[in-house]
């Protein structure tokens, strides 16, 4: 496969996953910021670290507020990483790579396209909110579900799946770290009526809520949902289950190819921490240092693959 083709596929999903789960972080924010609204504002800038888009926002607002943290990240233009600009990326990419996708992929990413068009095409309203996060989350499982029910389980599959886990993996550590390192950054809240109830919110921001219960009962302990959400290799959204994918994914293409690359033992070395740590070593040396390492092994792998499986040319 041409490196061009291998990086409109992974970028394709990348971009589709990015808007979900921007969808999804505007949704954690708007629910965290309802157990402490005389600390809205402080709430909304983590968000807005959290997507890495506090600066750009800066620059073209002077105050921060529920509603214009909001359609920075879902719609303004000036954000160059909003949901809106987003899948118009993710379509120009699926463009790029038309004749390596099932017809059904390429119309679920267009129908996509136009139907969050609509929707952004104007501010969206507080009441409207929860009905276009929710629908940017049901067009994204629509291009999931074509894919998954359509396409050769071939190299181009895997170059898909590559950019979703990539890029899932980056965003659950992300909430991970808002929530422990910048919304509650006192020892003294940790265990609160507080704590527990913003802990439960990003389980649900993660559609994990149920799942967690089921596995650990009504309990909701910091050490078990981040253990749940850093380790628990069947939850589709936890950075273990994410690696596993990762690392079968590059193992399929280096059957395919015969070659092994760097980014093959990158991700091997992610792979084996995951089996090797527990969440009390993790939570010992500190959260938001084993999220931010994380993070930057998480990039330095994605810029990895771009390089040995040349997306440039």
């Amino acid at each position: 496969m041409l490196g061009k083709t291998a990086g409109g596929l992974t970028w394709l999903f990348r971009y589709m996953e990015r808007s979900e789960n921007l969808a999804r972080l505007v949704e954690t924010g708007h629910r965290i910021a309802l157990t402490r609204p005389d600390r809205a504002e402080s709430e909304w800038t983590s968000v807005l670290e959290t997507a890495w888009a506090r600066r750009g926002f800066e620059a073209h607002h002077d105050q921060i507020s529920a509603e214009a943290v909001t359609d920075w990240l879902l719609r303004d233009r000036n954000n160059p990483a909003c949901v809106l600009n987003c899948i118009e990326n993710a379509r120009m990419n699926a463009k790029l790579v038309r004749t390596g996708l099932t017809r059904e992929v390429w119309e679920a990413v267009n129908e996509c396209w136009m139907t969050l068009n609509e929707a952004l095409s104007r501010r969206v309203t507080p009441k409207d909110v929860p009905r276009v996060l929710g629908l940017i989350k049901q067009r994204s499982a629509f291009v999931r579900g074509s894919l998954h029910g359509t396409m050769l389980r071939d190299d181009a599959f895997d170059f898909t799946r590559l950019g979703t886990f990539v890029e899932r993996a980056d965003a659950t550590a992300r909430l991970l770290d808002v929530k422990y390192y910048v919304l509650l950054p006192t020892a003294a809240g940790v265990g609160s009526t507080l704590d527990n109830t913003q802990w439960e919110m990003i389980l649900r921001s993660v559609s994990a809520e149920a799942s967690f219960r089921f596995v650990h009962g009504r309990t909701r302990r910091a050490r078990d949902i981040a253990s749940f959400l850093i380790f628990d290799g069947r939850q589709p959204r936890s950075l273990a289950f994410c690696y596993n994918k990762i690392g079968g994914h590059l193992e399929h293409l280096y059957r395919d190819y015969g070659t092994r690359l760097p980014c093959h033992d990158m991700a091997d070395a992610i792979c084996r921490d995951f089996e090797r740590l527990t969440v009390d070593a993790v939570f010992e040396r500190g959260l938001h240092q084993f999220l931010q390492d994380f993070l930057r092994r998480n990039a330095e792998l994605g810029a990895q693959m771009e390089t040995d499986y040349r997306f440039a040319k």
